[in-house]
């Protein structure tokens, strides 16, 4: 039986006026399906080994015409285009997901089950018409993905974290624990982090905020940045480590390398998890040891959510000066709270008061972002740490923007403005020649 007749396609000698227009997704599906299946059939792999990716497009190009030509499959030119494209998608990239990778807009792409894909563009979810042939279909893409990094994916291994070559974020989790299906999460990243330009163009923070993060880069300051999920921590992070000079090494430190450091002396670590038989893994307290023995200038930490908090703080008081780090957390307060649960999972004996002083001792700057009501994101407090007030740490506040309300269309109205506060880290910045004015810190001035 041809491919033709399999799918029920129409006569090509029968009049077909718009009936390839109106043939509903399943039959084209079906029809990829078992054209990639042909074509496996028919392609010398080892041959195709050789070619460049520009030359397996082209011979993938001529190979679906000629199979289309042989099985009399009746479709329009724009059809032919791109089903040859979903093709090459399958063959050499992550298939449906490729469209998806290549809109810029796009920052995550949230795939729950074959069916159904979600994406967020400014902010904001929307389903898309995406899918796969079937949650088989989806797997073989996840495994795809994971095996470029090292990594598997299964039933006695059923989550993962990974990266896409542009360095996007992936997470996995399939059945049992997922109970509809596989459930793919992939945080995008631009082939370049945004600049300061960018952030002040979409209004992420003021032109203050950012003279004094920039001073804080470069002179050497221990800052935590706590947010929640998809707040813009990475984004800030990257930001930040822009202002450290060429001259210093960095090591960073990561559960799935996304950073996307332009200096030159920077090495990437990454976690890695146990294998099949549950050895092996490499915990993010393992590589942040590792890292003192590096001769580091700085130590960059993706995230803490553990034990390692603890040799993270040491390293921050022991010459490591300038160190950056991010934290899930929804204030400034609470991030210090979940850094002193966390440094207590380390099993050492330590006080709460221990434990904060060394906290006090270790950390200068809490900076909160925040993913707004209308999608926007912004740098909503940024707070210093002072010291002791008995057995609480005592902090103030530096920056913060101050939300008025929201408009008819749904945008979060509001300002930033200093607190009138002069920070006790100014002496520290002229110190390293890079003063900021003290008109910076004007509680009169403010920015939309």
């Amino acid at each position: 039986m041809s491919l033709r007749e399999r799918l029920a396609l129409p006569d090509p000698e029968r009049p077909t006026g718009a009936e390839s227009h109106d043939a509903p997704n399943q039959a084209y599906q079906e029809l990829k399906k078992l054209m990639h299946q042909m074509i496996l059939d028919r392609i010398d792999l080892e041959r195709l080994k050789r070619l460049t990716a520009e030359q397996f497009k082209h011979e993938l190009a001529l190979l679906v015409q000629r199979i289309i030509e042989d099985e009399r499959i009746v479709l329009n030119q724009h059809e032919r285009h791109h089903l040859v494209l979903d093709i090459q998608h399958e063959m050499l990239g992550f298939g449906p997901l490729e469209p998806l990778l290549a809109d810029p807009t796009i920052s995550d792409i949230l795939v729950n089950t074959a069916s159904k894909v979600w994406v967020e563009r400014h902010g904001k979810l929307e389903l898309t018409d995406v899918t796969f042939h079937d949650n088989a279909h989806l797997m073989k893409i996840i495994e795809k993905i994971v095996s470029r990094v090292g990594r598997r994916v299964d039933e006695s291994s059923p989550m993962v974290d990974a990266r896409l070559p542009d360095g996007s974020r992936v997470n996995a989790i399939i059945p049992p624990l997922a109970v509809d299906g596989p459930i793919l999460s992939i945080r995008r990243f631009g082939g370049s982090p945004l600049t300061v330009h960018n952030l002040l163009e979409y209004k992420s923070m003021a032109p203050p905020m950012i003279r004094v993060i920039e001073s804080l880069g470069t002179a050497k300051v221990n800052i935590l940045i706590s947010g929640g999920t998809g707040s813009g921590k990475t984004t800030l992070l990257n930001l930040i480590s822009g202002f450290i000079p060429a001259s210093e090494r960095i090591v960073t430190i990561e559960d799935a390398a996304e950073l996307q450091l332009r200096q030159p002396h920077v090495v990437r670590l990454e976690t890695r998890p146990p294998n099949i038989e549950d050895k092996g893994e490499v915990t993010q307290r393992a590589l942040v040891r590792n890292a003192l023995r590096m001769r580091p200038d700085r130590i960059i930490l993706g995230e803490v959510r553990g034990a390692e908090a603890l040799d993270m703080l040491q390293a921050m008081n022991t010459g490591h000066e300038g160190s950056l780090a991010t934290i899930h957390s929804n204030t400034p307060r609470d991030a210090l709270s979940r850094l002193e649960n966390m440094v207590s999972m380390a099993a050492v004996n330590l006080t709460p008061r221990a434990i904060r002083q060394q906290i006090v001792s270790a950390v200068t700057v809490v900076l909160q972002v925040s993913r707004l009501t209308d999608g926007t994101r912004k740098l909503v407090s940024m707070q210093e740490i002072t010291g002791m007030e008995g057995e609480v740490i005592s902090m103030q506040e530096i920056f913060l923007f101050e939300q008025r309300g929201v408009d008819p269309q749904g945008r979060v109205l509001g300002h930033f403005s200093a607190t009138g506060v002069r920070p006790r880290f100014a002496d520290r910045l002229k110190l390293f020649g890079v003063p900021v004015p003290d008109d910076t810190f004007d509680p009169d001035r403010v920015f939309d």
